[in-house]
């Protein structure tokens, strides 16, 4: 009898436990299963309808590697409607995502597809024409190749192992997956190699460079005077008058100083991946997070930080021009030969600041180019004097020196500079950088910019620090 008890309480406690387990799944997945899809029906949108690629080698090169959710996901590509859609099996959590000219694509969340399909944000404009590259100029002025890089005294058989490294695979446990590298030395394009099914006119997703991007824009604005990064920020969530996050400031924003709460964590249940998969408005998502800590204490990364500034930039840009993408535009991307650039919006509307701007590895090129230049392109200074010496000086709670105003360094520890990022690069090399290891890397003592994309899934495949000392010793020494 006493045996036939302790089965019975046995069998009961295993019950339950099981029954828990179960719940506790179910709520996993009921949170999980959405980012899922909504992962796969974003990314593949933007890679088909955006860069052209074959949804079928991006869902298995791309999707497939860093989604675990992958093999239970169905998704079909919609040409005539330009839209993505992606469930999971027995179509139980469905996600779509639509593509619209000019803005890319946007998950639909939390409003409808009609009333996401009438944004009044971005319009075309039949009387502007954009300029183009011309391709009888050589670049960064026109869509010209590469120059003879002993032309400049760049070593050329160095510079082709340089590309050779960075385009192997160190084991097929730990692939890099380079998609694209390109060199520039003087203001000259001396070295590009684009993986197979790729090209210069492949246009790549930066990922978090996105908000180096919003850093340039930001600067724009506070050239015109429709921002000071010294005053507190205008964000409306935070304007009660005993709310203390009514004294961040622009500049502790840009900085990741705020002391803003924000789980920069890409898994399910977390900030970053809730915010991006399923919030319709990603600065108000941001803005609702509580202090975790003073303002200018200590230094978090956070992609929630990015969309709140993306949305101030949105709201002084609103105040001059009807469609705040002209803005984005005219006054940058056109004015720098950027003709490719996209950055695509969340479904409130605002261009997602921290992770969505995709554009072609030269023009990429053409970006990091305009920050070694100090802000000036073609004799004009875009962004005012100071921006960038402000936006790579290091924040006071970077341990490392490593980031400045959306901006990662190479500045080295305060009390020790050879601990730094990137021992082998020189400490005034800075870059912007996204998630695989998407990068560009500019480097203004060696007058170099460095641009690299990839699918690398597991981050120890690639050695950033490696690839510079690589392309550095084919450069002329620093004068």
């Amino acid at each position: 009898m006493k045996g036939k008890r302790w089965l019975t309480i046995s069998l009961r406690v295993f019950g339950i436990l099981l029954i828990g387990v179960i719940i506790v799944a179910g709520w996993y997945l009921n949170r999980a299963v959405p980012v899922g899809v909504g992962y796969v029906a974003k990314y593949l949108c933007s890679s088909t309808f955006i860069s052209q690629r074959d949804p079928h080698i991006v869902f298995e090169e791309d999707v497939r590697p860093v989604n675990p959710l992958a093999g239970f996901i169905r998704w079909e590509v919609d040409r005539e409607d330009r839209s993505v859609t992606a469930s999971s099996v027995g179509v139980v959590i469905q996600a779509k995502a639509v593509y619209r000219e000019g803005c890319g694509c946007t998950l639909v969340r939390g409003v409808p597809e009609d009333a996401l399909r009438e944004q009044t944000f971005y319009r075309p404009d039949p009387a502007h024409v954009p300029p183009r590259p011309d391709s009888a100029l050589p670049w960064p002025r026109g869509s010209g190749g590469t120059v003879d890089p002993a032309s400049l005294g760049v070593d050329g058989a160095r510079l082709e192992r340089a590309l050779d490294a960075a385009f192997a695979e160190p084991g097929p446990e730990r692939l890099r997956q380079t998609r694209a590298v390109v060199v520039v030395y003087d203001g000259h394009l001396v070295a590009e190699r684009y993986a197979p099914g790729f090209d210069p006119s492949t246009s790549l997703l930066g990922w978090s460079m996105a908000k180096s991007v919003t850093n340039a824009l930001v600067g724009i604005l506070v050239r015109e005077g429709a921002l000071d990064i010294r005053r507190p920020a205008p964000v409306p969530e935070w304007q009660g008058t005993d709310d203390p996050r009514r004294a961040i400031t622009l500049d502790q924003l840009l900085r990741m100083s705020s002391g803003l709460a924000f789980e920069e964590r890409y898994d399910p249940l977390y900030d970053a991946v809730d915010m991006l998969y399923g919030a319709p408005d990603f600065a108000a998502f941001a803005a609702e997070k509580p202090l975790a800590f003073k303002s200018d204490t200590a230094w978090s990364y956070s992609s929630g930080t990015a969309n709140i500034v993306a949305r101030i930039v949105r709201r002084a840009a609103e105040e001059r021009h009807e469609h705040y993408y002209d803005f984005l535009r005219r006054e940058l991307f056109e004015r720098i030969g950027m003709s490719s650039a996209v950055m695509e919006a969340d479904p409130s509307g605002t261009f997602v600041g921290s992770s969505y701007c995709i554009a072609t590895p030269r023009d990429w090129a053409r970006f990091g180019l305009f920050y070694l230049q100090d802000g000036v392109w073609e004799g004009e200074r875009i962004l005012p004097e100071g921006w960038v010496a402000y936006s790579t000086t290091p924040t006071p709670g970077a341990p490392r020196g490593e980031y400045g105003a959306f901006f990662w360094l190479n500045a080295g520890a305060p009390d020790n500079p050879r601990d730094r990022p990137w021992p082998n690069a020189p400490r005034d090399t800075f870059a912007a950088q996204g998630y695989q290891e998407q990068k560009v890397i500019v480097i203004p003592s060696r007058k170099a910019v460095l641009v690299r994309f990839g699918a690398t899934s597991l981050r120890p495949a690639w050695d950033t620090d490696q690839f510079i000392a690589d392309v550095l010793e084919a450069l002329p020494p620093a004068e």
